[in-house]
């Protein structure tokens, strides 16, 4: 299988020397990055490794100056966790049972007093693991085209867009590896950049960018983190419908950048039934969205392109006002609906939603006598059962109001 690895990236690399002239679309990097024979590109797995060799080659390429501790690659050293409610710990010299994941950096030098970072991560699950929601038994590469080699094929579109125009910053673009672990390569970032960090006036963060629904509704975060913000992407959404979240904290990797006091914007077309599934392939991509979205981020990094260093603001931590949950009703929510109450985006199978008969599409309502307006409404209303109790569910379907009977 290893042989078998590098002669396919050894032919990418060897197509993209040949059509240098040539624009490499999105789609064409997402196929590549979400191929089966990268295996899933796990952190600290040959396929990561191939993958990393595949973006630096693109970053080469399109002209990038390398901006790692090794060429375009930055390693780190970190020791995983064995309990999953702690993080991994950096150390600084291989040793058995650590794992070594890289960063891949590329930079543009406009000679600017402020620098624009723009990242996604490029690792995923590998072969599933401790992350996977997938219940099919036997292992299944999980290839993660939307989760994110969806990001980082928008990122390398900007890398195109960039490259002689809106010259009053400088740029890093950042491939990061173990996001999926943990953060872990943009953590590292940080602590350790290539760059002078002071001089960073924002951050633009792309991960599930491959999946803009027919809404055209696009989730943003981070937009009170810098006052700017709000006005900036309005002014520009065009025809995009935009969910707006003002922390900078999340599950992504702009939330490294937020906590060293850098704006941050992070870009997100919505959970899905095949999220950290071995189905996340590359046909499922709406890649006329992933234009859309490029769009959108370079029409908004152009209108802050004279704004200089822009102000940071701390935002409220959203995530510490979930409920915690003694019951699920097995569900993946529609987080980019913004009508009144829950809708349902899938079903998983054998939980209590399926068996009561609900279905993709339906907009919960109501959990017993509780009223669910929005998501907040429906997790706190959710929060107040118990293993074992039974509720009727009320549901918006297709204009018809339906109750059913839901055993949690």
């Amino acid at each position: 299988m290893r042989a078998i690895l590098m002669v396919f990236v050894s032919v990418i690399l060897i197509s993209c020397q040949e059509s240098t002239m040539e624009k490499v679309t999105m789609k064409e990097d997402v196929f590549a990055l979400a191929d089966d024979l990268l295996e899933g590109r796990e952190i600290g797995t040959l396929g990561e490794r191939l993958a990393a060799a595949y973006i630096a080659n693109r970053f080469e390429h399109l002209e990038l100056s390398p901006k790692g501790t090794d060429g375009y690659f930055q390693s780190f050293v970190f020791k995983p966790s064995s309990n999953p409610h702690e993080q991994p710990v950096f150390i600084y010299t291989e040793v058995d049972s650590t794992v070594t994941g890289r960063n891949v950096i590329g930079y543009v030098d406009n000679k600017a007093a402020t620098t624009l970072v723009i990242g996604a991560h490029y690792d995923h699950l590998g072969m599933g693991g401790d992350g996977s929601l997938y219940r099919g038994g036997d292992e299944a590469i999980h290839n993660g085209a939307d989760d994110n080699a969806s990001g980082v094929a928008v990122m390398l579109d900007l890398v195109q867009r960039l490259s002689d125009t809106n010259t009053n910053n400088n740029y890093v673009f950042i491939a990061f590896s173990g996001e999926e672990a943990g953060l872990l390569g943009s953590n590292y970032f940080v602590k350790n950049p290539t760059i002078d960090i002071d001089k960073v006036t924002y951050m633009i963060n792309m991960d599930m960018v491959g999946r803009l629904n027919s809404e055209k509704t696009i989730a943003v975060h981070g937009v009170g983190t810098s006052p700017v913000f709000k006005q900036t992407l309005f002014a520009n959404k065009d025809s995009l419908n935009i969910v707006e979240h003002g922390s900078g904290i999340g599950p992504s990797d702009h939330t490294s950048f937020y906590l060293v006091d850098i704006p941050v914007l992070h870009f997100f077309t919505g959970q899905h039934e095949d999220y950290h599934k071995p189905s996340d392939d590359s046909e499922k991509l709406n890649y006329e969205g992933m234009e859309t979205i490029s769009d959108f981020i370079f029409a908004i990094i152009s209108d802050l392109d004279d704004n200089g260093k822009l102000t940071f603001r701390k935002t409220k931590d959203e995530s510490t006002e979930v409920p915690a949950f003694k019951v699920a009703l097995g569900v993946v929510p529609d987080y980019l609906f913004t009508g009144k109450g829950m809708r349902i985006d899938g079903v998983s199978e054998d939980k209590p939603a399926q068996k009561a008969g609900l279905q993709k599409g339906d907009v919960v309502i109501k959990l017993g006598d509780l009223d669910t307006k929005d998501m907040m409404s429906y997790m706190k209303a959710l929060s107040t059962f118990d293993n074992g109790q039974t509720t009727m569910v009320t549901v918006d379907r297709g204009g018809e109001l339906i109750e059913v009977e839901v055993t949690f």
